[in-house]
C-alpha cells in the first residue's frame, strides 16, 4: 500500500513524465511539419488528420524517453532539496524510494503497449492512407508500398496478387494456381479484380484454364464474373499485404508462421515481432539506467544538467537498440538476440552501477 511519501514521489514523477511527453511530441510534430509539409499543397484538413493519426504512435515511441526524464528529474529534484538525504536517513533505501516510480513505469508501459497493439494497426492504416492518397496524391503508390507482388500459399493452391488494398478488401491482378495431389498443375484462374468476403471471393474479368492429365492441351474459358470459395479466410491474405506497423502482435505471429510454411524468408518480420515485445520493456530499462546516474549527480543537478543526462542516456540506449535491430534484419544475429540483447545489456549495466553505488 502506498504511503504519503510514495504518493508524493509518484505525483512528482507523473508531473515530469507528462511534461516531458508533451514537449517531446510537440518538438517532433513541429520539426516533422517544417521538414515535410511547409511547402506542400495538401489541405490543412489532410495535414491535421495525418498528425491526428500520427500522434498515438509518436506518444508510444516517446514513452520510454519521457519515463527516463521523469526518473532523472524526480530523483534530481529530491536530491537538490535534500529530501532524498532525509529519506535515506529515515531508513529508506534507494530501491524503496524508487519503488513507486518503477510501479508507475510498469503500469504506463503495459497500458501503452496494449493500446498500441490493439488500436495502433488501424490508426497506422489510416495515417498511411491519408499520406499517400490525400497528401501525396498518389493512391497507386499507397497500394504499392504496402501490398504489391504478394505470393500466398494455402494447401495445394498458390496465389499471386499484384496489388491488395486491405482497407477496401479489394485485390487487383490475381493469378491462382491449383495443383493436384501429385503437385501437377490442374487449374489456373486469373482475374483483373477480386472482392474479398471472408472465404468467398468474387472475381471479375478473368479466365479459367484447365490442364487435363489425359491431354497436353489446356482448356481456357473466360468470364465476366465468378465466385469461388477458398480454403483459408482471406484475412490471412489481407494481413500479408500489410507492413508490420499495421499488424497486431498476434496477426504478425500468424503471418510469420504462414509464410514459413510456404518457404518464404521471414527474418525481417521475426525481428519486428521480437522488437515489438522488447520495446514494451524499453521504458523500464531506461528508468533503471536513469536511477544511478540521477542519484550519483544529485548535488550538481540543475535542470540543464538533468536534461543532458536524459539525452545522453536515451541516445546511448537507442544507438544500441537500433544497431541490434539492423544487424538482426540483415541476418547477422538471430532475431531474438537482435531485439533483446540491448535491453539485457543495459539492464545489467544499471544493476551493476547500483550495486557499486551501495559499496
Amino acid at each position: 500500500m502506498f504511503s504519503i511519501i510514495d504518493r508524493y514521489i509518484a505525483k512528482l514523477f507523473l508531473g515530469f513524465f507528462a511534461g516531458g511527453l508533451v514537449v517531446f511530441v510537440t518538438l517532433f510534430v513541429t520539426v516533422d511539419y517544417m521538414s515535410n509539409f511547409v511547402r506542400t499543397e495538401a489541405t490543412l484538413k489532410s495535414v491535421g488528420l495525418f498528425y491526428l493519426y500520427s500522434t498515438p504512435g509518436v506518444l508510444y515511441q516517446m514513452v520510454p524517453v519521457a519515463c527516463l526524464l521523469g526518473v532523472v528529474f524526480t530523483l534530481g529534484s529530491l536530491g537538490k532539496t535534500n529530501e532524498l538525504v532525509a529519506l535515506f536517513a529515515s531508513g529508506m533505501s534507494l530501491a524503496r524510494v524508487s519503488a513507486p516510480i518503477l510501479v508507475l513505469v510498469v503500469l504506463i508501459s503495459s497500458v501503452s503497449f496494449f493500446l498500441n497493439d490493439r488500436v495502433g494497426p488501424y490508426i497506422n492504416q489510416q495515417k498511411n492512407y491519408i499520406y499517400w492518397v490525400e497528401i501525396r496524391k498518389q493512391p497507386g503508390l499507397y497500394s504499392t508500398v504496402k501490398t504489391d507482388r504478394i505470393w500466398y500459399r494455402s494447401g495445394n493452391s498458390l496465389y499471386n496478387i499484384k496489388t491488395l488494398q486491405p482497407d477496401t478488401a479489394m485485390a487487383m491482378g490475381l493469378t491462382m494456381y491449383q495443383f493436384d495431389g501429385a503437385w501437377r498443375l490442374a487449374q489456373m484462374i486469373t482475374a483483373n479484380s477480386v472482392k474479398l468476403k471472408g472465404q468467398t471471393w468474387e472475381l471479375g474479368d478473368g479466365t479459367v484454364t484447365l490442364f487435363p492429365v489425359e491431354t497436353s492441351v489446356p482448356i481456357t474459358q473466360s468470364f465476366k464474373a465468378k465466385t469461388i470459395v477458398v480454403a483459408e479466410d482471406s484475412k490471412d491474405l489481407q494481413a500479408s499485404g500489410q507492413s508490420t506497423d499495421a499488424l497486431s502482435l498476434k496477426e504478425l505471429q500468424h503471418f510469420i508462421r504462414k509464410n514459413k510454411e510456404s518457404g518464404l524468408d521471414t527474418i525481417r518480420y521475426e525481428v519486428d515481432y521480437h522488437a515489438k515485445l522488447s520495446f514494451s520493456m524499453a521504458a523500464l530499462v531506461m528508468s533503471l539506467i536513469g536511477i544511478p546516474f540521477s542519484v550519483g549527480k544529485q548535488r550538481s543537478g540543475s535542470a540543464a544538467f538533468n536534461v543532458g543526462i536524459t539525452i545522453g542516456l536515451a541516445f546511448a540506449y537507442w544507438a544500441f537498440y537500433s544497431s541490434g535491430i539492423t544487424l538482426g534484419k540483415h541476418g547477422a544475429i538471430p532475431p531474438v538476440l537482435a531485439a533483446w540483447v540491448p535491453n539485457v545489456a543495459m539492464s545489467a549495466l544499471a544493476v551493476v552501477t547500483l550495486v557499486r553505488m551501495r559499496r
